[in-house]
C-alpha cells in the first residue's frame, strides 16, 4: 500500500488496525509514564464504536493478563534464587573439599571428581532454571502457583482466626 491510493481505497485488517493505533497512542503521548484516565479510555472506545461491556470484558481480560505476567516474574525470581543458593552452596563446598585435598594429599585428586561430578549436577540445574518455555516450565510453575495461593488461603485464614479472637 502506498501513500499515493486514495483514501477510500485503502483497508486494513483488525489486527493491522490495532498496531496502527498502539503506534499512534504511543507517538502521541510526550512522556512514556503519561497515563490515560478511565474516563479517556471511555471516550476513546466510544470514538471507536466499542461498547462499555466490551470494553469493560476487555479491561478485565487485560488484568488477568497483567496478574499471571506478574505471577511469572514471581516464579521466575523465585527460580532464579534457589538456583543462586544452590550455586553458592556448590562453591563453598567445593571449595573447602579442595582446599581438604590440597593441604592433605599436596595436590589435587579426588576433590575433582566430586566437583566434576556435581558440576553436571549444577550443569541441568542451570537448563531447568533457565529454560523458561515448555512443558516441563509449564508443569513447574503450575505446583509453585497451587502452592503460593495454598499458602495465601491458609494465611488468610489465620488472619481472619486471630483478629477474630483478638475482639
Amino acid at each position: 500500500m502506498t501513500d499515493f491510493e486514495p483514501k477510500s481505497l485503502r483497508s486494513y485488517s483488525q489486527e493491522d488496525v490495532q498496531r496502527i493505533l498502539q503506534l499512534a497512542i504511543a507517538r502521541q503521548a510526550d512522556d512514556q509514564d503519561k497515563e490515560f484516565s478511565y474516563d479517556q479510555l471511555l471516550e476513546i472506545a466510544t470514538e471507536l464504536e466499542i461498547s462499555v461491556e466490551c470494553l469493560n470484558l476487555a479491561e478485565r481480560d487485560w488484568r488477568s493478563q497483567q496478574s499471571e505476567i506478574q505471577q511469572r516474574q514471581a516464579f521466575d525470581s523465585y527460580r532464579i534464587g534457589r538456583f543462586k543458593k544452590r550455586l553458592g552452596n556448590y562453591a563453598i563446598v567445593n571449595a573447602g573439599l579442595m582446599l581438604v585435598d590440597f593441604i592433605g594429599g599436596g595436590g589435587l585428586t579426588w576433590s575433582l571428581y566430586i566437583l566434576l561430578f556435581w558440576g553436571m549436577a549444577v550443569g541441568l540445574d542451570v537448563w531447568n532454571t533457565f529454560q523458561a518455555k515448555g512443558e516441563e516450565y509449564e508443569m513447574a510453575f503450575q505446583k509453585w502457583y497451587r502452592k503460593h495461593q495454598f499458602k495465601r488461603t491458609v494465611n488468610t485464614v489465620l488472619n481472619k482466626w486471630f483478629k477474630a479472637l483478638q475482639i
